[in-house]
């Protein structure tokens, strides 16, 4: 089974928003149609702003060198830990640590905006 079969998530790296112009999220999220969705949306200085609009679940990972933060926009977004399960709810945020084996999940459709840096590999590091 390939790697696209296993994880159908529809993720692009691209800034989609260069400095000095105006960050259309409700555009971006109003066109989805993926039930995982990742787009970069702009950078700021070494980090990138993403916006997420997902539904279901991501896999098991962790990233080695790089912190998450993950802000609720729309939904309910759920963060598996090892040891608890955080559930956040609109205008809500949570860091994932680098090093942190998570899994996170949206029973219904979700919109998130996610901060990490731009060397992040968005499906965790092997």
């Amino acid at each position: 089974m390939s790697e696209s079969t296993r994880r159908p998530y529809a993720t692009y790296l691209d800034i989609k928003f260069p400095a000095l112009s105006k960050v259309d999220v409700p555009g971006l999220v109003a066109g989805c149609t993926d039930r995982w969705y990742n787009q970069t949306l702009c950078k700021v200085n070494d980090s990138v702003v993403r916006i997420g609009v997902m539904q279901g679940e991501y896999h098991w990972h962790k990233h080695d060198n790089d912190d998450e933060f993950f802000f609720v926009l729309e939904g309910t977004f759920i963060i598996d830990l090892e040891d608890r399960v955080i559930e956040l709810q609109p205008r809500e945020g949570f860091v994932v640590p680098k090093g942190i084996v998570h899994r996170t999940r949206a029973p219904e459709r979700a919109v998130i905006l996610m901060v990490e840096t731009a060397a992040i590999v968005p499906t965790g590091d092997a």
